[in-house]
């Protein structure tokens, strides 16, 4: 597993895109994403916005083979800066479009209302390249994370949309403390103590 720094940027924008762009029930990405002619170069925006704010306060891990990535946030570390105003404005536009902000605003109201306000370590995506799906890559890699943190006294706290995501993460020791269905689509919210 690697590291991520600044010089990735490329690489793992084109994971996560690669990831998601063929996905078009109502989830978290579809749901802040807006869905029109450009939603390709959207959502593409919005995975470089993940990567920069994440390596801003937190990590983001690569695959050894390169065809994976995790981006790890720690909320309590987060800070408003010049720089992630400007991200955040360039998310508005290039992503999220004007008219759906209030939407997008809801929803980070939703998420929110469900994390423990106390420190902890928030897993913000996973991508696997569509050639690696299903072959353990990501797998691998979320046992690499997790081994990482393995001496840490964080908790974990996640959100998820897919119930295969659940049953992956039940493997892993996370159990549902929550979930929403006042948005579009399910938000079940999943915890780890480490």
């Amino acid at each position: 597993m690697l590291k991520a720094t600044i010089k990735d940027k490329e690489l793992v924008t084109e994971i996560l895109h690669e990831a998601f762009v063929d996905i078009t029930i109502p989830n978290s990405i579809n749901f802040v994403v807006k869905q029109d002619e450009k939603r390709n170069q959207r959502l593409r925006f919005l995975m470089e916005y993940l990567f920069l704010t994440t390596l801003e306060f937190g990590n983001v891990f690569i695959s050894d083979n390169k065809k994976s990535c995790a981006l790890i946030a720690y909320p309590h570390l987060q800070k408003t800066t010049v720089k992630n105003i400007f991200w955040k404005l360039q998310l508005v536009f290039k992503t999220i479009g004007l008219s759906n902000v209030l939407k997008v605003l809801k929803r980070e109201k939703q998420l929110k209302k469900y994390h423990i306000k106390t420190p902890h370590i928030h897993p913000v995506i996973m991508g696997v390249t569509k050639e690696h799906q299903g072959k353990g890559t990501g797998v691998r890699l979320i046992k690499e994370v997790f081994n990482f943190y393995k001496d840490n006294k964080l908790p974990c706290i996640l959100e998820t949309t897919t119930k295969n995501n659940i049953k992956m993460y039940e493997k892993f020791g996370f159990y549902i403390f929550e979930k929403s269905t006042n948005l579009k689509y399910p938000l079940y919210f999943l915890r780890k103590d480490f």
